[in-house]
C-alpha cells in the first residue's frame, strides 16, 4: 500500500509539473509575440473617402522622333543613315485625380514640357549633321488609373489614356524652318504606365513610369536637304514621374 501511494505521489507531481512547464511555456511564447508585433500607423486612413485630390509632379522625360523613311532615302545620294538619338528633357505638371470607385480612378495630369529632340544625318564620306527641336509643350494627358487593394501605407497601380499635345513656340521655330527641319505643332499620343503609391503622414508620395507612342505624323515635307528620305516622324517618350498629392 505504501509503495502504490509514493507511485500515486510521484505521478501527480510529475503531473502538476508538466502542466505548470506548458502554462509557462505557453505565457512565454504570447510575451514574445507580443514583444514582435509591430503596430503600423495607417496615415490619411480616409484619402480614398474623397471624390477629388489634387497634387503636383516633377518628370525627367527621355524623348526621341521615330523616323519613317521614304523611297528617297534610298534612290537620292543623300545621307545614308537618318535616326533620332534618346535626349533628357523637363516636364512640371498638376495632378487632378477624381475617385471613380474601390478600383479606378480618371486622372487629368496637364503639364508644360521643355523638349529637345534631335534627327541626326550621316553622309558618306565621315561627314554629319544634326537637326535639332527645341520646343515647349503644353500636355493634356487624360487617362484611367487601376488601384490594387492598399496595404497599409502603400499600394500599385496601372494607368492608361491618351493625351493632346500642343507646342507654344510655333513663331520661333517658323522663322527657322526654310533652312531646316519642319516638325507638326500638334500631336496625340497613348500613354500606359505603373506607379507605386506611399503614404505618409500629410501627403502621397508616387513614382510613376509613364510610356508615350506619338500617333501623328509631325514631318511636315520640304524641299531642302533636311527633308530628303524622312516620310514620317513620330514621338517616342519614357517618363519617370515624382507625384505628389
Amino acid at each position: 500500500m505504501d509503495t502504490a501511494h509514493l507511485r500515486r505521489r510521484v505521478d501527480l507531481h510529475w503531473t502538476k509539473a508538466l502542466v505548470a512547464a506548458f502554462f509557462v511555456l505557453l505565457i512565454h511564447g504570447q510575451s514574445v509575440a507580443q514583444s514582435n508585433y509591430k503596430y503600423v500607423v495607417k496615415h490619411l486612413e480616409r484619402y480614398d473617402d474623397k471624390p477629388i485630390h489634387y497634387g503636383f509632379f516633377f518628370a525627367a522625360p527621355i524623348t526621341r522622333f521615330s523616323v519613317g523613311y521614304s523611297p528617297a532615302f534610298v534612290n537620292s545620294d543623300s545621307a545614308y543613315r537618318i535616326y533620332s538619338p534618346n535626349k533628357g528633357s523637363f516636364r512640371v505638371g498638376f495632378v487632378v485625380n477624381a475617385f471613380l470607385n474601390d478600383r479606378f480612378d480618371l486622372r487629368l495630369t496637364p503639364a508644360v514640357s521643355l523638349f529637345s529632340r534631335e534627327v541626326k544625318y550621316d553622309y558618306p564620306g565621315g561627314t554629319s549633321k544634326t537637326e535639332i527641336r527645341e520646343s515647349t509643350w503644353v500636355d493634356l494627358p487624360l487617362l484611367l488609373k487601376y488601384k490594387s487593394e492598399r496595404r497599409n501605407n502603400s499600394r500599385m497601380y496601372l494607368l492608361a489614356g491618351g493625351a493632346f499635345s500642343v507646342e507654344t513656340n510655333v513663331r520661333r521655330k517658323e522663322n527657322t524652318a526654310a533652312s531646316g527641319l519642319s516638325t507638326g505643332t500638334m500631336d496625340f499620343s497613348v500613354e500606359y504606365g505603373v506607379g507605386f503609391e506611399q503614404f505618409f503622414e500629410y501627403f502621397k508620395f508616387a513614382p510613376e513610369i509613364r510610356f508615350s507612342h506619338g500617333l501623328t505624323n509631325l514631318y511636315r515635307p520640304t524641299s531642302n536637304a533636311a527633308g530628303i528620305g524622312i516620310n514620317r516622324l513620330t514621338s517616342h517618350t519614357v517618363t519617370l514621374y515624382l507625384n505628389f498629392e
